[in-house]
């Protein structure tokens, strides 16, 4: 297999800081695309990984799964894109196309297991992948995005994680204009959340510990907020929403929540990952008909519906632009919540 080489960002172990460093790509094959990236979003599942927080790391590692870029050249087979197109590549680069998962375009549920955008075992090299920290990437040409020309291309980016992570289920659940949404978290999920579910037409709620974030809620979209910590306020919304979007990366408690759901209600964790604690009351839920459930990012043909909507519909993540050598720093800031709400960086500044 013949490569080339690019400049990255990346780090060598769980404790040194990410910085510039040589990787290799594949030249493309007949049916891959080359991207010169444009502007790559800054998740919390890149400081996890770069961090070996979840365990599993392998290194050199260099995250970054929001790419948003231009083609700068195609394979023989590709039909669907073309030299200086824009593009997009989420979270997946690859998976087994054959199992019942992927045969019903839920790449991210693949029973084989998916190929992460960075960190996965890469088909090609036989080695890992390498993320979007990077001046180039090669994708297999169905793994990647059409990007709608209307929108900010660097407020796009983080629409590749955070907006399908969010959309997947508001989709799943059949939100629409006769829906009630309520979001537990305003972070980089949780304004997407609010977004995305007031352009399906929801009624949109979100649950706050804080009053400090009521105006940007409202600005973002939500009609409504309720302090979590205030008795009074949850117990006015009890038996409310038939969706909650729990966007809250750490161990809480749903408990509370469970009960604000109607009948038939659904609460979906899609910020946490773990054992819930306090235990999981069933009364509400055996009573009331409600779930807890989980969901993760979205298949290929859901996130392209995901940007045509956005393009439709003009939603994009609010960002803060940063340059490649400023990412440690940014890591930081990320675990202190002093964001709002997505980093995306630029990555001319590599």
């Amino acid at each position: 297999m013949n490569t080339f080489t690019v400049k990255a960002y990346g780090t060598e172990s769980t404790t040194a800081d990410l910085k510039e460093m040589n990787i290799e790509r594949r030249e493309i094959t007949a049916t891959d695309v080359e991207i010169e990236i444009l502007y790559c979003g800054v998740c919390h599942s890149d400081l996890h990984t770069a961090r070996n927080d979840w365990g599993g790391t392998i290194y050199p590692a260099v995250p970054g799964h929001e790419i948003v870029g231009k083609i700068t050249k195609v394979g023989s087979e590709v039909s669907k894109f073309k030299v200086g197109d824009l593009a997009g590549v989420g979270c997946i680069v690859d998976s087994c196309g054959h199992c019942e998962s992927c045969q019903h375009d839920l790449e991210q549920y693949c029973l084989n297991g998916f190929t992460g955008t960075y960190n996965g075992h890469d088909k090609h090299s036989g080695g890992h992948t390498f993320g979007g920290y990077s001046q180039k990437v090669v994708v297999n040409s169905d793994h990647v995005l059409k990007i709608p020309e209307n929108l900010d291309l660097a407020a796009v980016a983080p629409l590749l994680c955070a907006g399908i992570t969010t959309w997947s289920p508001l989709r799943h659940w059949n939100v629409g204009p006769n829906s009630k949404v309520a979001v537990v978290g305003l972070g980089g999920l949780g304004h997407m959340a609010i977004k995305l579910a007031k352009g399906l037409g929801a009624e949109v709620t979100l649950f706050s510990r804080t009053p400090g974030k009521t105006e940007d809620a409202k600005q973002l979209g939500a009609d409504h907020v309720i302090i979590s910590t205030d008795e009074a306020q949850m117990d006015s919304v009890k038996g409310k929403f038939d969706v909650i979007i729990d966007t809250v990366p750490y161990v809480h408690d749903v408990n509370p929540y469970v009960t604000t759901l109607n009948i038939s209600g659904t609460h979906v964790l899609v910020g946490y990952l773990g054992g819930l604690e306090p235990i999981l009351n069933t009364v509400p839920m055996i009573l009331g008909r409600k779930s807890v459930a989980g969901s993760v990012i979205g298949g290929i043909a859901e996130t392209q519906e995901m940007l045509d909507f956005c393009g439709k519909h003009n939603i994009v993540s609010e960002i803060e632009m940063i340059r490649m050598q400023e990412i440690n720093e940014a890591y930081e800031r990320m675990l202190k919540s002093d964001v709002r709400y997505r980093f995306v960086i630029d990555m001319q500044s590599l």
